[in-house]
């Protein structure tokens, strides 16, 4: 039986800011594809899988931001809307809905009642344009629409103060027209690995530092503590792993993982580097891309990690996974290729394998990751068959996986970081 799979996508504004996350699932060898009768014939089938995950996670997962998904006439019925805040959702619907005179009755209802609609693939046909005032948001496919049918949909809608999103956005050349014709958001997976600028330094989460700077300079320093700060930023774990092995602390074996950074540093010279990074970055605040690839990093690395419970035969352990997952997005936040990076820090061959070309068990487990990240439903199983991860596990595993990062992520970027009472950072030395 087919496993299903349920995956959260970044739709962003022409800034490259997000705006919401699309809601995309897949099971019974259909991602909810609609046949003339408009009932997929797995449809209650593949509804009550999603109804349950909904019931299940929507509190914990899926609050807190603005979630685009679409509803099936089933699930419409089902009143699966209801699971979620009017603040948080929008209602996608597609022709399968449209043309069924009781679905359409429910979207009209749920528009009443304070919700946002959605239309994918918007056609100028009457049974569309019928439903122009219920609709805030019309979804545009621009692979498949011709430059005409795109540019007149566009035009029409913002006549209307209707927001026009383009989909299936996944080369340079389609973002580009997109852009040119003035949507107002883009999605596809072109658009999710967009970072707004490059930091041309490696640059770290000022919150997270500002932990970094009280940890180190406590008068009995808890290494644990100080390697949990570093291993949820990239660019600290970075910047860590190559002063350790730098020429100054020459070592015998090269140092690999944050721990061994830490011990080989010692604290002494743990405080004048996080001196030194405080001088030299003291006007370079991360932007908000950037901040954005810092916590992608930090959740490709927990999936990654959390994978290595059920991957098979992956000759590396759950600590270099982790690695690997955060590492894998330094391309974007330091201006140089990754493989010039990777060059600069010591790290087993089968981790520098599967970044730079997704080789051998190692490069199965990130392919795994990235592919869950694209929605690549086709490499998902492919790659899940390799490493022997049983699939039904995935989408638990990926929801348990953003929880937890997002709590960290609202942690760490709190306006005030939790101190102990009266603590502050005794003053750094200046050399």
């Amino acid at each position: 039986m087919e496993s299903k799979y349920i995956v959260r996508r970044p739709i962003k504004d022409p800034e490259k800011k997000i705006i919401g996350y699309e809601i995309l699932y897949h099971g019974e060898n259909t991602a909810y594809g609609s046949d003339e009768s408009g009932q997929n014939a797995n449809d209650f089938a593949v509804a009550d899988t999603v109804y349950n995950f909904l019931t299940q996670n929507v509190e914990k997962s899926l609050k807190g931001s603005l979630n685009f998904m679409t509803f099936t006439t089933t699930l419409l019925m089902k009143k699966a809307p209801r699971l979620f805040e009017k603040e948080s959702l929008v209602i996608q619907i597609d022709d399968s809905v449209i043309i069924h005179p009781l679905a359409m009755h429910l979207v009209q209802q749920y528009k009443k009642e304070g919700y946002r609609i959605a239309v994918n693939e918007f056609q100028f046909a009457p049974r569309y344009l019928s439903l122009i005032g219920e609709i805030d948001f019309i979804k545009l496919n621009f692979s498949t629409a011709s430059d005409l049918t795109l540019h007149n949909v566009v035009e029409i809608a913002h006549s209307m103060s209707k927001q026009v999103i383009a989909t299936d956005i996944n080369d340079e050349e389609h973002y580009q027209k997109a852009i040119a014709m003035g949507v107002d958001a883009l999605e596809g997976s072109y658009v999710a690995e967009q970072l707004a600028t490059r930091a041309h330094t490696s640059g770290y989460l000022q919150s997270n530092f500002f932990r970094l700077m009280v940890a180190v300079t406590r008068e009995l320093p808890d290494v644990e503590e100080i390697e949990q700060i570093i291993s949820v930023d990239a660019t600290l774990t970075y910047g860590l792993l190559r002063i350790a092995n730098s020429v100054y602390f020459a070592m015998r074996n090269r140092v690999t993982t944050i721990r061994q950074a830490i011990m080989t540093l010692g604290i002494g010279q743990m405080k004048q580097w996080v001196y030194l990074l405080s001088a030299s970055n003291a006007e370079n605040k991360i932007d908000a891309g950037s901040e954005e690839f810092l916590k992608l990093s930090f959740m490709r690395a927990s999936f990654c990690s959390e994978l290595m419970n059920f991957a098979k035969g992956v000759p590396i352990s759950k600590g270099d996974a982790y690695l690997m997952g955060m590492l894998s997005t330094l391309n974007y936040l330091i201006d140089a290729p990754l493989e010039e990076i990777l060059a600069e820090v010591p790290l087993p061959e089968e981790i520098t394998a599967a970044l730079l070309r997704q080789e051998g068990p190692a490069g199965a487990l990130y392919g795994l990751v990235i592919g869950y990240e694209r929605a690549d439903w086709d490499e998902i199983n492919r790659r899940a068959e390799e490493l022997g991860v049983p699939t039904n596990l995935l989408t638990s595993l990926y929801f348990n996986c953003m929880d937890v990062v997002d709590e960290t992520w609202k942690q760490l970027t709190s306006p005030e970081p939790q101190q102990e009472k009266d603590e502050t950072p005794e003053e750094m030395p200046a050399e």
